[in-house]
């Protein structure tokens, strides 16, 4: 069995100078990093954690304009849950809104709405705030939920292209393609599989060890500027991740791409151009929220974490955890006439048909 033989500076008040801590520090990096017969390194303790909490550096370096970005930010979140609400209770309650198409519409602003829920707040109060930390525990659960959602989100957007697919390609047979039954089904499982694959995400990052800095260049736990601080080897992690992000993004956007291919295909078979027109555009929203969310997730995601640069990732990131969640609404809405129509019913006194659950 192998111990830790440390002697730790002390000085009296049982505080450490700048110079006890780094000396602790020395020992500490050079007990854990030993050397086998082979030249390899291996990490002793892999479960040890030194650092209790981290610091989210976020815009810290914008320092006067914090205060416009907070009103700026801000504003923008209110539309994102008033614009997020609104879809969702209006596709609950006017019942000429009760197709698979606004059902998937309604999931997917809901999932947005606590999407955004799980990083906005914490950042809107650290613009405000001198003291930017976020404990261990917090770090690791705002990356379960923002990764569960953000899967979640993406598989969503497969399964609107799957539903696109069937109305306009195989009309006939829709009512029995997409059934209330298969539609809640495919709802849960993307769910399901966001928060399961987000669960082994966040593992592989947080079963690191983290004893060096705790100063995470980003406005919330993602996780290339957090696995960045590990003080062990992530390689193995950072492909493991690497990898299951290749899946994520790219079977769904392909399987996007394939549809559209046929639903293209049959649209230019329409005779009349009223007819054309209109498929059309019950796909260029869906299009739209597509080309900016799986755009600017790829840029970040799909490279290796070694090659994460701080100043331009969080404005990519900031495109599609605010940009794309209000997108989302204001596309719908201003391209969709039954939407529109709906959302005016819905808000006038009495205006909605009576209220039905969808069954």
């Amino acid at each position: 069995m192998l111990f830790l033989n440390l002697t730790f500076p002390y000085k009296s008040g049982n505080e450490f100078t700048t110079d006890s801590m780094a000396e602790m520090k020395n020992q500490i990096t050079d007990e854990l990093t030993k050397r086998n017969s082979k030249g390899n390194e291996i990490l002793l303790f892999e479960n040890l954690t030194m650092i209790t909490e981290f610091l989210l550096l976020g815009f810290s370096d914008l320092q006067e304009m914090q205060f416009v970005l907070f009103a700026v930010i801000l504003c923008l979140y209110l539309l994102i849950l008033s614009g997020n609400i609104t879809i969702i209770t209006t596709v609950y309650l006017e019942h000429s809104l009760h197709t698979p198409m606004y059902f998937f519409l309604g999931v997917l602003s809901f999932s947005e709405t606590f999407y955004t829920f799980t990083i906005l707040p914490k950042m809107l109060l650290n613009l405000l705030s001198v003291l930017r930390t976020i404990s261990f525990i917090s770090c690791a659960t705002q990356m379960f939920f923002f990764l569960g959602f953000a899967i979640t989100n993406c598989l969503l957007l497969g399964v609107m292209g799957y539903d696109r697919f069937t109305a306009i390609c195989h009309p006939l047979r829709y009512p029995v393609l997409m059934s209330w039954w298969i539609c809640k089904l495919m709802a849960a499982t993307c769910g399901v599989a966001g928060f399961v694959i987000s669960m082994v995400g966040t593992f592989l990052v947080f079963t690191l060890p983290f004893c060096n800095s705790n100063r995470v260049n980003h406005y919330f736990c993602d996780i290339a500027p957090v696995i960045h601080l590990a003080c062990g080897d992530p390689y193995i992690n950072e492909v493991i991740i690497f990898i299951g992000g290749v899946v994520i993004l790219m079977v769904p956007l392909t399987f996007i791409c394939i549809t559209y291919g046929f639903i293209v295909r049959t649209i230019l078979k329409i005779p009349s151009t009223e007819g054309k027109k209109k498929a059309f555009s019950t796909c260029a929203s869906h299009l739209t929220v597509v080309v900016v969310h799986y755009g600017c997730a790829s840029f970040v995601y799909l490279r290796p974490s070694s090659k994460y640069t701080s100043s331009k990732d969080r404005l990519v990131t900031v495109t599609y955890t605010i940009i794309t969640p209000l997108l989302n609404p204001l596309v719908y809405s201003l391209r969709n006439k039954d939407v529109q129509m709906a959302i005016r019913k819905v808000i006038s006194w009495g205006g909605f048909s009576p209220k039905k659950h969808i069954i």
